[in-house]
């Protein structure tokens, strides 16, 4: 690996282990707070439309395909693989925001994936209206996401440095 893509690196594995700690430590938190029965207590931060609720998801994002959750954490394993894949031969690798976007997903991805290998679920705990309960790794992939699709139609949309010298 060259000094360059040493650089590439840098950024998304910095926010992956930062996202990481964070989402854990929210989620020892809620489970020392709100525990060890899920959905029996509550903290309510804007009345009853925000609040802190401790739950467990075997599905996917948002409780979607419950109880599948030994199958999940290996397509959950491929699938940041292929992502990291990805960012590494397909995506502008260079530029910040692509990096920052990419180390939200990863962190998401990383901080559900543990908590399905140590505990065969994940941790919930934020519930926002009628909204499923999700948490902060379900909202650093959500934000990722976004990000890195609005970095890419941005720069689908700039014209080529060979499109700006053919119209000079």
């Amino acid at each position: 690996m060259t000094y360059g893509s040493r650089q590439r690196w840098l950024v998304p594995l910095a926010i992956a282990a930062l996202g990481l700690l964070a989402d854990q430590a929210t989620k020892l938190w809620i489970v020392q707070t709100l525990g060890p029965e899920t959905l029996t207590r509550s903290i309510p931060l804007v009345g009853d439309w925000l609040r802190f609720i401790y739950s467990h998801n075997t599905g996917i994002a948002f409780s979607l395909l419950t109880g599948n959750s030994n199958l999940i954490a290996v397509k959950a394993s491929a699938i940041v693989l292929a992502g990291a894949y990805v960012y590494w031969r397909h995506l502008p690798n260079g530029d910040r925001l692509v990096q920052l976007a990419t180390g939200l997903i990863l962190s998401g991805a990383l901080g559900n994936l543990t908590d399905r290998i140590r505990l065969g679920y994940v941790v919930d705990f934020i519930q926002v209206g009628w909204f499923p309960v999700f948490n902060i790794a379900d909202s650093a992939i959500c934000v990722g996401a976004v990000l890195l699709a609005l970095r890419l139609l941005q720069l689908d949309t700039q014209p080529s440095k060979q499109e700006q010298a053919a119209a000079s």
